[in-house]
């Protein structure tokens, strides 16, 4: 029976999550958790640090090199209300690297807590000490985006730029559902150890579990490893509220892709064994960003985006296989002299996808109702009921701090 993705209902991807098995904290020691072993249809468990030796022989391995960035500033007014300015995404300049350089201005589209208490256009101010010296930020609302604002920021110190700001400034935005404050470990703990490119305001958690002895590991049994960049956004901790998951908007996420990766992705004939459902997400992008290209070879970096249910309309198209999408893009890189990809993705994956890239995947446990469980039911079809109820009964820890499973469909 065909799927018609659009009609998928909710209700039929829950399951009952007790508070308790929710991790708030991490394991003292990140490799010692749990790993659930999915491998065409067989279900087992073992401990992360076996992780290498699990893995089909040979294989690509792609991880998000994201970081996540201090994104959650808060001001209090003269009257004593506290104003909650959550960073989503740099409207201006629209550049992350850019934007966190910037020494006088900068504005990015927020969430914000206590909307009604900041009138339109009234600034908020707060002074702190940032590299020795006192520092004054300001912070004017402006028009709506979606359901965020546009915030422009201004302060007072050209020495001082927005990513020393935010380092000064701003809190780690940690996952509401761990319902306790953030604390000073998690500025460490909520980082994969080999996170480099800022952006982030949510973690891609199943990277927690890696340390730098399961990466040596890695290496020295032969397994290629590269990395990419997604910047996860507030979304992930969005939930679906709307009974059929058509009428749920993914947010654009910044993507980029090194052209190195394109071309180890070739070498292994279009296959790769992704680590986070972010990974998973840029890489299935790859290939309908391929298929574009094939169609019009003369696209702008502006027009090369994935929206939301691209991915199912193009199945009516003649089929373009793997390699020959992938070629296209890096066909493109060479046209334009380019040595990475930046775009951005909406990309949703429900049942009824067909993937393209991943063979194999790291991932968490993750929230009833929520697309993450969607994009894991389409990688291992109704077996996420099995999965999750072993999980379950075997006291796996759940969520962003939790466990971990290998999930190898064929």
């Amino acid at each position: 029976m065909t799927i018609d993705p659009q009609q998928i209902r909710m209700s039929d991807y829950h399951y009952e999550l007790p508070d308790h098995r929710i991790a708030k904290y991490p394991l003292a020691e990140r490799d010692h958790s749990k790993l659930l072993v999915y491998r065409g249809g067989a279900i087992s468990e073992t401990l992360f640090t076996e992780l290498p030796s699990l893995l089909p022989k040979g294989s690509l391995l792609v991880f998000n090199n994201t970081k996540v960035i201090q994104a959650r500033l808060l001001f209090r007014k003269p009257t004593g209300s506290l104003i909650e300015v959550f960073c989503l995404e740099p409207a201006d300049p629209a550049d992350y690297a850019q934007n966190f350089q910037q020494t006088s201005h900068a504005a990015w589209y927020c969430m914000i807590g206590n909307l009604k208490r900041w009138r339109q256009g009234q600034l908020l101010q707060r002074q702190m000490e940032v590299k020795g010296t006192v520092v004054c930020l300001t912070a004017e609302r402006g028009a709506a985006h979606g359901d965020s604002h546009r915030v422009d920021f201004r302060w007072d110190n050209p020495a001082v730029s927005f990513a020393d700001l935010l380092e000064a400034f701003g809190e780690l935005p940690i996952p509401p559902y761990l319902h306790r404050p953030t604390e000073q470990r998690d500025k460490e703990s909520y980082q994969t150890v080999y996170s480099k490119r800022e952006g982030s305001v949510a973690a891609p958690t199943a990277g927690l579990h890696f340390t730098t002895r399961v990466l040596e590991q890695l290496r020295a049994e032969g397994f290629d490893m590269e990395e990419l960049t997604l910047h996860v956004g507030a979304g992930t901790f969005r939930p679906v509220k709307s009974e059929a998951i058509a009428d749920h908007a993914m947010h654009h996420e910044y993507i980029r892709v090194p052209r190195q990766l394109i071309v180890r992705l070739l070498a292994h004939g279009g296959g790769a064994v992704a680590v986070g459902t972010t990974s998973v997400r840029t890489l299935e992008s790859l290939y309908h960003l391929g298929v574009m290209l094939l169609r019009r070879p003369d696209a702008a970096p502006g027009e090369l985006h994935v929206d939301q249910w691209q991915p199912y309309a193009e199945e009516a198209l003649p089929e373009v296989s793997t390699v020959q999408a992938l070629q296209a893009i890096l066909d493109y890189l060479d046209r334009h002299r380019l040595e990475a990809l930046h775009t951005d993705t909406r990309i949703i994956i429900v049942p009824g996808y067909r993937f393209r890239v991943v063979e194999g995947m790291v991932t968490n446990f993750h929230q009833p109702q929520s697309t993450l469980l969607l994009l894991v039911s389409a990688f291992v079809g109704e077996d996420w009921r099995r999965i999750y109820d072993y999980a379950l009964a075997r006291d796996f820890r759940f969520l962003s701090y939790g466990d971990s499973s290998l999930l190898l469909p064929a």
